[in-house]
């Protein structure tokens, strides 16, 4: 079976340079080079040409990207992935708490990245991996992934302009006072430390907008279920920003929670929404919280 090459198409809507065009269409120097050096092909109407080909209105632009090859650091892995929707483009996926997304000293023989490269080998994607939003190990969720690493350029340069919004569903520990505010703390590593991060007005700027949804008492313990919004994606940041307020996640032990009702920091993303890096056609993704979290709360 023949691997799938990844290609685009569009129609010349002016006369320009085909780098002009191709400029315009989110590919950058590097890519260029990959696609003339590593086996790709620029077709105008279904002839080679070169980047220095000037376009004529109504020319017809094919543009086929090199095959990928995963990682040779991450080993396949056949177990299940619960895949919500799937196109050319990208995969979003439900991650189950537990599962590493990439994988580590700890976690090496299974992942999301283990289990999407023999999901490519088995459906012929000739591909590697590409995470758009990342997941802690405990936290589960709705993720993101490109399909190839144009898709995975173009979502990178939106999720840096803020066009990809997640939001997050929590419980943590007391009763949160205010129904909603924002958390604008700089966060950074802590000292001595390869995990944990801190709050610290030397840390890169993070910004988390939160409203609650329930105050409840779980065996005369007060917890709130809050959902977040996330504005910058620094490394545990709903974590550690709801525990320098004083509310640390249930079972989030790093940062302070109790482990007594919950043995995983009670943290699911529950919405992404993006423009699709081919369409530009809204889409949007809902994730319910899984039972354990649904039970704590009473649910």
């Amino acid at each position: 079976m023949t691997e799938q090459r990844y290609s685009i198409q569009f129609q010349a809507t002016k006369e320009e340079l085909l780098r002009e065009a191709l400029s315009s269409f989110g590919i950058s120097k590097k890519g260029l080079t990959a696609i003339k050096h590593r086996g790709g092909q620029l077709l105008v109407n279904n002839e080679e040409k070169t980047v220095r080909h000037i376009l004529s209105v109504g020319d017809f632009v094919t543009i086929y990207f090199p095959l990928e090859q995963p990682s040779e650091h991450i080993q396949p892995s056949s177990k299940s992935l619960d895949i919500v929707y799937e196109d050319a483009e990208i995969i979003v996926l439900n991650k189950p708490e537990g599962l590493a997304t990439i994988p580590s000293y700890l976690h090496q023989e299974d992942s999301v990245a283990s289990r999407l490269v023999h999901y490519f080998q088995k459906k012929n994607i000739a591909s590697t991996v590409h995470i758009v939003n990342r997941l802690d190990r405990d936290t589960s969720g709705l993720m993101c992934v490109a399909k190839h690493s144009y898709i995975h350029y173009i979502l990178s340069e939106r999720q840096k302009k803020h066009e990809i919004h997640r939001e997050y569903e929590a419980i943590v520990e007391g009763h949160v006072e205010q129904n909603q505010a924002e958390i604008i703390v700089p966060i950074t590593r802590k000292e001595a430390s390869m995990v944990e991060r801190t709050v610290s007005e030397h840390g890169q700027y993070a910004h988390t907008a939160y409203t609650v949804l329930k105050r409840f008492t779980k065996e005369g313990q007060p917890m709130t279920h809050v959902r977040l919004k996330l504005y910058t994606g620094r490394t545990h940041q709903i974590r550690v920003h709801m525990a320098s307020i004083g509310h640390p996640l249930v079972g989030d032990e790093l940062y302070g929670g109790s482990t007594v009702f919950l043995s995983r920091q009670a943290l699911h993303c529950v919405y992404v929404s993006l423009a699709h890096p081919i369409t530009n056609e809204p889409i949007i993704f809902e994730s319910a919280l899984p039972d354990e979290l649904a039970q704590l709360k009473g649910e």
